[in-house]
């Protein structure tokens, strides 16, 4: 049986913008980043829509050349929350220089490994944003996909991302909206229905409204551009952008200032 909708209970070890037991869970199955059909199968089905997001809000915001295969040359970039480098390595293949962080040391291996395979020089570290907002590093792009739904307290971790973006550069966020669809498609569907994720995965009180996020990213003196959604189509088992950002949705913003 599945419960409907309840709050989660309290991260046990009491840490604002990190819940170990979240880390642990996907430590626990990193040696599937890579499999197409395994536990991370949404990833990869989600993955193009993604990043044809990141790599337009990016040409747009850069003005770089939308023809070419390596638009993001010249331009540093952050994968927050990396995990086995999903992102991160398109990121590299379309010519920016990558940073990926992660808290679990059991992604970072999995991702090093696979980025050495693909013969990918990508900046690997078991580490946390605030961790870079200490060294006083930023980036030109910031991408933090599908994380902030695994933080206790998204403002304050959100805060840390805006903090690592360069003066006149770009974040962007994706995650899950918290409405009684998202709840039954990405909980009810993909967990226990369709086993698409192991259950457990999502907590629904820790999805976030664009309201809320909003408001977080005007708070950490971000501004806000645009959002999009990302829709399934059962038919053609594809997904992709659209305008409904009822479950799945993207968002970027921008720091003020000139690089």
């Amino acid at each position: 049986m599945v419960a409907s909708p309840s709050p989660a209970p309290p991260n046990a070890g009491g840490d604002r913008t990190l819940d170990a037991e979240e880390v642990l869970r996907f430590s626990a199955i990193a040696a599937e980043w890579w499999d197409p059909l395994g536990k991370f199968r949404p990833l990869h089905q989600i993955g193009p829509p993604r990043l044809s997001f990141i790599r337009d809000a990016a040409i747009e915001h850069f003005g770089r050349d939308a023809a070419s295969l390596r638009p993001l040359t010249g331009l540093t970039a952050l994968d927050i929350g990396c995990g086995g480098g999903l992102v991160s390595e398109p990121l590299t293949r379309m010519g920016a220089t990558v940073t990926g962080i992660d808290p679990s040391t059991r992604n970072i291996a999995i991702a090093t490994a696979h980025a050495e395979k693909s013969q990918l020089t990508i900046d690997y570290r078991a580490q946390r944003v605030e961790d870079l907002v200490a060294a006083k590093e930023t980036f030109d792009i910031v991408a933090c996909l599908e994380v902030v739904e695994h933080v206790p307290d998204v403002k304050a971790f959100m805060t840390a991302c805006a903090d690592v973006v360069k003066p006149g550069g770009l974040a962007v966020f994706s995650t899950l909206n918290r409405t009684f669809k998202a709840w039954a498609l990405a909980i009810v569907g993909a967990e226990y229905v369709l086993g698409w994720l192991p259950r457990g995965t999502h907590q629904w009180d820790r999805f976030v409204t664009p309201d809320e996020i909003t408001a977080y990213c005007i708070a950490a003196d971000l501004e806000v551009g645009r959002f999009a959604g990302i829709s399934y189509s059962p038919l053609s088992d594809v997904w992709s952008l659209s305008a409904d950002t009822d479950v799945n949705y993207l968002m970027m913003a921008k720091k003020p200032g000139h690089q």
